[in-house]
């Protein structure tokens, strides 16, 4: 079904490899555009509760395909990043599931940028995050901007930034950038403790609390008050609430539908 993709559900998770491994997993236009397909795909497909993003081989993903990228001397940078990063960047954000990154090795420039647009990184000791526009004299986009600070803070943020900084996964750990650091023997298992509770928790309750986050970083307190209120309506009338009162009550485990 995809070219520049791997995509598997299974009890639960559906996990996306960028699968371009003899380039690092660089972004070139067909991966860019299979990618915004099947986050379309997942955010309707009631089985998938949490999704898994990683890359085939050595890399997370590189960035840009600049080899590609070169012989379109015409190339808009706005064009580019409107119709091929900015719309993933949004889609990871605006799904109503929980996004694990497993990052198994570098992610730089626009990798990187998608690194941290996951909800959770689990990284290998032996990965590596970079910040890699400044290199070939570009700014930060797909959203590196917006996160970054958001982890690190304003002043660790420009240090990244501005010196293509290179951060391994301990270190990357320390900064707050990833929530979990394991030697890369151990990655799956690591991943898999999380893609286990969030297979069988309360999928819609979790995405309403993703939407709350996102929208708290420019929101007053009253504007998140009342939000709160609105989506816990939505919440209160779910399925997997009224479970969970009656699996309370009844002192047993919880069976969430996700629903």
């Amino acid at each position: 079904m995809y070219e520049f993709l791997k995509v598997e559900t299974n009890q639960g998770v559906c996990t996306i490899t960028l699968n371009r491994p003899e380039v690092y997993n660089a972004m070139n236009d067909g991966i860019t555009y299979e990618l915004q397909d099947v986050l379309k795909a997942v955010k309707k497909d009631p089985e998938a509760r949490v999704v898994v993003l990683t890359g085939e081989g050595k890399a997370f993903c590189s960035g840009q395909d600049l080899k590609a990228a070169s012989g379109d001397e015409k190339r808009s940078f706005i064009a580019s990043l409107q119709k091929r990063y900015n719309p993933i960047i949004r889609a990871m954000r605006n799904l109503p599931k929980p996004i694990i990154c497993r990052l198994n090795g570098v992610a730089a420039g626009a990798g990187c940028s998608i690194a941290l647009a996951c909800d959770i990184i689990v990284a290998a000791e032996e990965s590596m995050l970079t910040e890699v526009f400044v290199n070939i004299g570009l700014v930060l986009d797909s959203g590196s901007s917006y996160f970054l600070p958001r982890l690190v803070g304003s002043a660790k943020a420009f240090e990244l930034s501005t010196m293509g900084s290179r951060v391994k996964g301990r270190e990357a750990f320390e900064l707050g950038l990833v929530n979990k650091v394991v030697p890369l023997a151990e990655l799956d298992d690591a991943v898999k403790a999380y893609t286990d509770y969030y297979a069988s928790a309360p999928t819609k309750a979790i995405g309403l609390m993703k939407k709350m986050l996102n929208k708290a970083g420019s929101s007053s307190l009253d504007e998140m008050l009342d939000y709160e209120a609105y989506c816990q309506e939505i919440a209160g009338s779910s399925h997997d609430y009224k479970e969970g009162v009656n699996a309370f009550l009844e002192k047993r485990k919880a069976e969430f539908k996700g629903i």
